[in-house]
């Protein structure tokens, strides 16, 4: 199974800031649905109250260190590696991890793949992506959008590929 990260963020690694995207995109929300729907996601409790609900057509796995919660249309987990393995048992082909930013940097050293999108955007928060090593992976954009009426600010998304000998 692939594990791949799927992320978005400012010019300064910022992901978040009080619990909420920093930002409003229609076309990079369309462009994470149809990346990731039919495949299990993965994500931590406060992403999941910060989206708060289900993601529709997707298998939501949510993580957390409260053993009670449950969560209605969601698996709760109180490990990545518990989430991972039921993906696996599920038969998923490619796991998608997407946040918040411990959730990331817990998955980062399991990642295949990275979905990284980069946004003209350099506020600060208090939720940032962590830092990888490129060289351990290859790069390529995959798609890109100007600013206009739909878009306001220009992002691109790249596919990092990690290296295998």
């Amino acid at each position: 199974m692939i594990i791949s990260l799927i992320a978005a963020m400012g010019k300064n690694r910022v992901i978040g800031k009080n619990n909420q995207m920093m930002w409003h995109l229609p076309l990079e929300y369309k462009y994470f649905k149809e990346t990731t729907l039919g495949h299990h996601i993965v994500m931590g409790r406060k992403n999941y109250e910060a989206i708060g609900r289900a993601l529709p057509g997707r298998p939501n796995l949510v993580i957390t260190r409260d053993k009670k919660l449950k969560i209605k249309d969601s698996q709760v987990f109180n490990s990545l590696e518990s989430a991972i393995n039921f993906a696996k048992s599920a038969g998923e082909t490619e796991l998608f991890i997407t946040g918040g930013g411990e959730i990331y940097k817990m998955a980062l050293p399991l990642a295949d793949r990275i979905y990284l999108t980069e946004i003209d955007y350099s506020e600060e928060g208090d939720v940032y992506f962590p830092e990888f090593n490129q060289d351990n992976f290859t790069k390529k954009l995959i798609h890109s959008e100007r600013v206009h009426e739909k878009n306001t600010l220009h992002w691109n998304s790249y596919l990092f590929e990690k290296i295998t000998e």
